[in-house]
């Protein structure tokens, strides 16, 4: 008999318990920087030192971090279900924790991509430097997507939420677009569970239960449901 297939989005609310900070705090700003001098193509072409700084600081930072309760409870549901997570976020918490199907949909802290060709990916775990080159000669940029550019994975994405039997949206304000509308992929029928503590509403939609906890604790709770149900 086929798994049953559990799609998870998972946003900031789920690294943020490891230790990794989000831009979307009260002050709106990312490591004291504003979105619009790191996070955007513009950013890059008027200052590269400091975007590379900005990445390298963060990817330094994602190093120290370890997986949660959360990251580890989402690995145990593999047991039972065929798993797809989703993930707005650019750490490797989900994979360092074991889980097998990982969507990036804003890219990769640990990978960087070619400012010549967006085909010439790279792993890359140390500091970004100015001189660091693809084979073809061309400036490497961190391999993420800032703010105004497209998302190359929303279509796998979308494609992964449709079938989902069992949809589960963690850590995220279900407010940044295109990411927010992969919950309208799946069917209406289908079970979705919404675990955040400041409670974000699916519009539009039936057959949606609220979890009002941190990542760590909802999932927790939520697994162990789904685990001895099934």
């Amino acid at each position: 008999m086929e798994k049953k297939r559990i799609v998870v989005l998972s946003g900031a609310g789920i690294s943020a318990e490891s230790g990794i900070q989000t831009f979307r705090d009260s002050n709106g700003l990312w490591e004291n920087h504003r979105i619009e001098d790191v996070a955007t193509f513009d950013a890059w072409q008027r200052n590269k030192q400091l975007v590379l700084d900005f990445y390298n600081k963060r990817r330094k930072q994602a190093l120290e971090c370890k997986p949660n309760i959360a990251h580890e409870y989402l690995v145990k549901l593999e047991e039972k279900f065929h798993v797809d997570i989703i993930t707005q976020n650019v750490d490797d918490l989900h994979e360092r924790a074991g889980s097998r199907n990982v969507v990036h949909l804003h890219g990769e802290l640990f990978k960087v991509r070619s400012t010549l060709d967006e085909h010439l990916i790279y792993d890359w775990k140390k500091d970004l430097q100015l001189g660091d080159v693809c084979e073809k000669g061309a400036q490497l940029r961190p391999h993420i997507v800032w703010f105004g550019e497209e998302v190359p994975m929303m279509e796998t994405a979308g494609k992964l939420a449709s079938k989902a039997d069992i949809l589960i949206v963690v850590g995220t304000s279900l407010v940044v677009y295109p990411a927010a509308g992969l919950v309208h992929y799946t069917d209406f029928t289908v079970p979705k569970f919404v675990i955040d503590p400041s409670t974000p509403r699916i519009s539009n939609s039936s057959n949606v239960e609220y979890i009002s906890e941190k990542a760590s604790v909802g999932v927790k709770m939520l697994v162990e449901r789904l685990l001895q149900k099934n």
